[in-house]
């Protein structure tokens, strides 16, 4: 890639990468204060979604600049990347938290908007039922039949006033949980709304009653309405008595307060309707003696004490339910600040790992011993609260026994909890104190044991090292013994250093590795740097620094000194090999090591030859080769490159290479082989029973005509076998020989090759066939002279001369063909290599028939 280009390309990587990071750092912003708590995040959701979309393709931009980029700017890429794709992932958890709490809160809003409308509803159906009745003459039969249908209607208002209760308490939480002040004001006109319906329905009912029962005492139905009087009387008595417990939290005694107000209404209501009575008595009662009379009066006075008796208790129950409110505020009041001040004090407290530093350990124990003062002031506070709840339990409603109940246990477990932290916490904190100490005398204790390490190191330094075998074994086996002993030392320092945390990226600080490094890339052998014990450590004390410190300047010191006793037994070794130095072994384990590889001379030459001039260095030579896997040593290359180098200029070209790895190389040999091709290939042939026996022709060095095809195919030994050249490849000659031979191919083709090369009639004709071909002044048929059409190892196209020279260079089989292709490539059936120029004088026949079909027949015409 061109740099203009991959600077483009990273100039359009930030711009959509800096607009995502700052989208994500300000959502979780978003999420915290939205705008409505009604409001679903929808457009945030879909926001976060399409940013993932451009982080996605940031993430695409980031891999193909990783790939052109160093391997710093790589991890800095990545780790970018990361940070995004973390961010991303907190922002939608967060919304899909939010997501979730609206949802349930919508779900609540549901349930309250659902409940109240139906009750609305409702409201709205009876309240024309509920119509005051005209002081118009009625039968006494209808106005008994009427005020039979509201007690019925009375009975229903009773059974939904559970109902009532339950939305009225749902709307309470709905209030207590609103986080927004714009929400408060609805949610309260709501349930005044409500309350106000209910009342005013409560009230009406109560008013249609007392008219009834009025319009059935003016009917002259008076022992009905007095009947109806003392059964609402006997009804109220046992809700007013002194036995009916009225005490509970805060919410269940305010509903009490409520159905007692609506009670003393009705109470007052009837009032008017007992005097009507009695001033109805005295009028029936005056002067009159009657048994009538006397059974009325007898009944009035037991309505009045009963009367009595129930204005007396409505006004003991009013008291106590003002008694047990104020007693429910204050549990209420001492409960949820106690909560809160438990969890102010949890906040103190700390969870996870603490502090490795000694003041920040002290520091901790400080704030525990004042948050375990204010634990035992706390705990008094929990007394108070218990007796308060016990209190509020003996005379508590049934159904807020369960709800004082589980708050006297929250409390309770809430104290206990954040008191059995504090102590947790507190043997935490002694037991850390204690590391702390027994870490820092074990600190001591191995920086005495590395300052006294040092101080040997040095002094063995200061001496020089001997020149002999034995004084140099016996150094590196103390050495060797001084290693070890730093071995077993390691896991103590481990165990010191554990605290320290990781670094992101690991540097070869101390200037003593990077010196080391350079040295071990300086010998030519592929070596890596050496490993730093604890070097990605971030020490958190002072102390522990030292330490990491002078450890790990301990270990280079002793890295250094076992690399420089190694050096000099190698180099002791290499002068005793290279004083029984042979280049011709040399020669051969080159050559071996380049066959083992699967390469050419010429391929290792252009690898050596980066700039492709022709020629390499000495020193690049010598690089080249130690850089290799090939065993050998410096000494050695400095007098192999000398030899290499025939003209002695400093530089090696290809001639020089590659005479000097095949001085042996003769004609006698290459004629040898040649012999032993053409002596194979007349054994195979000799194996033909045709009548016309198949015809091989010789016509240069390993090149061959086969049959009456005029096309010439190279054989060749390949790993002691004799292979002909076809197509794209390679086959052996026998195989070859069975595919084109007439006697040998099988198949239906056989009846055709019958008919021209076994009968009678065609024997005579290819014969004068052939004859005549052999006689054309047109034929193309060579002179088998093996000097004229063979090609020579170190002809100029083998030799690259520059960069652009070489690409048009042909590349070579080893047997010295040049073809077009790569190596690997495959020619289609039926189509052969073409020549090149060195062997113009070659002609091209026809391409080759497929495998299996007859040899084509010889064309006077051609």
């Amino acid at each position: 890639m061109s740099l203009p280009a991959a600077a483009d390309r990273v100039g359009s990587a930030p711009r959509p990468g800096a607009g995502c990071a700052r989208r994500l750092r300000s959502c979780p912003g978003a999420i915290r204060a939205p705008p409505a708590a009604s409001a679903l995040p929808q457009a945030l959701v879909k926001e976060a979604n399409a940013h993932g979309e451009k982080l996605s393709g940031l993430e695409a931009v980031a891999s193909r600049l990783k790939d052109f980029s160093r391997k710093q700017d790589g991890a800095v890429i990545q780790n970018l990347v990361l940070t995004a794709r973390e961010r991303l992932g907190k922002v939608l958890q967060r919304t899909s938290e939010r997501g979730a709490a609206l949802e349930e809160a919508r779900k609540r809003t549901k349930q309250f908007s659902e409940s109240r409308r139906l009750l609305l509803d409702w409201m709205d159906e009876v309240e024309q039922s509920l119509e005051v009745p005209q002081d118009t003459a009625t039968s006494q039969e209808e106005i008994k039949c009427q005020l039979a249908e509201h007690k019925a209607f009375q009975k229903v208002l009773r059974l939904k006033r559970p109902v009532y209760e339950a939305t009225l308490r749902s709307g309470r939480a709905l209030r207590e949980r609103a986080r927004l002040p714009e929400d408060l004001q609805p949610l309260e006109e709501l349930l005044g709304e409500l309350k106000e319906r209910w009342d005013v329905l409560c009230s009406r009912a109560v008013e249609r009653q007392h008219k009834l029962e009025e319009n059935l005492l003016f009917s002259g139905k008076f022992t009905d309405a007095l009947q109806a009087l003392m059964d609402w009387l006997y009804r109220a008595e046992p809700q007013l008595s002194e036995d009916v417990p009225v005490g509970g939290d805060r919410d269940l005694v305010g509903d009490l307060m409520d159905k007692h107000k609506v009670f003393q209404k009705e109470l007052g209501k009837r009032a008017s309707c007992i005097k009507m009575l009695k001033r109805s008595v005295r009028d029936l009662t005056r002067g009159s003696s009657s048994v009538d009379s006397q059974w009325l009066q007898k009944q009035m006075e037991e309505l009045s004490t009963r009367w009595d008796l129930v204005c007396k208790l409505s006004v003991s129950k009013q008291a106590r339910l003002e008694a047990a409110l104020r007693q429910a505020e204050e549990f209420h009041t001492l409960v949820h600040s106690f909560l809160g001040r438990l969890s102010e004090s949890e906040k103190t407290l700390k969870y996870g790992v603490f502090p490795e530093e000694e003041l920040a350990v002290q520091e901790c124990q400080n704030q525990l011993q004042e948050l375990m003062k204010s634990l035992q002031c706390q705990q008094l506070e929990l007394e108070c609260i218990t007796s308060l709840g016990e209190e509020i339990l003996s005379t508590c409603h049934p159904d807020s026994v369960i709800t004082i109940k589980s708050w006297v246990t929250v409390v309770k477990s809430r104290f206990q909890e954040v008191l059995s932290w504090a102590q947790q916490q507190g043997e935490r904190l002694q037991a850390q104190t204690a590391s702390l100490a027994a870490e820092r005398e074990e600190m001591a204790q191995l920086i005495d044991w590395i300052t006294a390490a040092e101080e040997a190191l040095s002094l063995r330094d200061q001496e020089p090292l001997p020149e002999e075998a034995e004084q140099l074994e016996e150094l590196n086996a103390q050495h060797t013994v001084f290693m070890e002993e730093l071995n077993r030392k390691q896991p103590d320092v481990e165990k010191v250093t554990k605290s320290c945390k990781r670094k992101l990226a690991v540097e070869l600080g101390p200037p003593a590795a990077r010196r080391l490094a350079t040295r071990r890339r300086s010998t030519g052998k592929a070596q890596g740097a050496p490993v730093v014990p604890l070097g990605g450590l971030e020490p958190q004390t002072p102390l522990m620094a030292q330490l990491l410190h002078r450890w790990q300047q301990l270990w280079l010191l002793a890295l250094d000194r076992q690399y420089r006793l190694e050096t000099a037994m190698q180099r002791l070794r290499e002068l005793e090999e290279f004083a029984h130095f042979d280049f011709g072994v040399w020669r051969k384990r080159y050559m071996q090591w380049i066959s083992q590889m699967k390469s050419r001379v010429l391929d290792v030459f252009r690898g050596i030859d980066r700039d492709q001039d022709g020629r390499i260095s000495q020193r690049e030579f010598i690089e080249s080769v130690l850089s290799s896997k090939f065993p050998t040593n410096v000494l050695e290359m400095n007098a192999v490159a000398s030899i290499f180098d025939m003209n002695g200029d400093g530089f090696i070209d290809y001639y020089e290479f590659v005479s000097t790895l095949h001085p042996n190389r003769d004609p006698l040999r290459r004629t040898a082989d040649a012999d032993q091709i053409q002596d194979e290939v007349n054994r195979q042939v000799a194996q033909c029973n045709c009548a016309k026996r198949f015809q091989v022709e010789q016509i240069s060095a390993n090149r061959y005509r086969f049959g009456e095809s005029q096309q010439l195919r190279m054989v060749r030994i390949l790993r002691s076998t004799l292979m002909v050249r076809v197509g794209g490849g390679w086959i052996a000659l026998d195989e070859f020989l069975v595919k084109n031979d007439p006697c040998r191919v099988k198949g239906r083709t056989n009846l055709k090759i019958n008919e021209k090369y076994l009968s009678p009639d065609a024997f005579g004709a290819a014969a004068a066939k052939c004859a005549g071909n052999q006689s054309a002044p047109s034929s193309k048929v060579l002179s088998p002279s093996r000097s004229n059409s063979s090609l020579s190892l170190y002809s100029s196209a083998s030799a690259p001369s520059s960069p652009l020279a070489r690409k048009s260079v042909l590349r070579r089989t080893r047997s010295g063909d040049r073809c077009p292709r790569s190596r690997g490539s495959l020619l289609p059936d039926g189509a052969e290599l073409q020549f090149t120029a060195a062997e113009e004088s070659l002609a091209v026949a026809p391409p080759e028939p497929p495998e299996g079909s007859p040899p084509e027949r010889c064309s006077p015409c051609r």
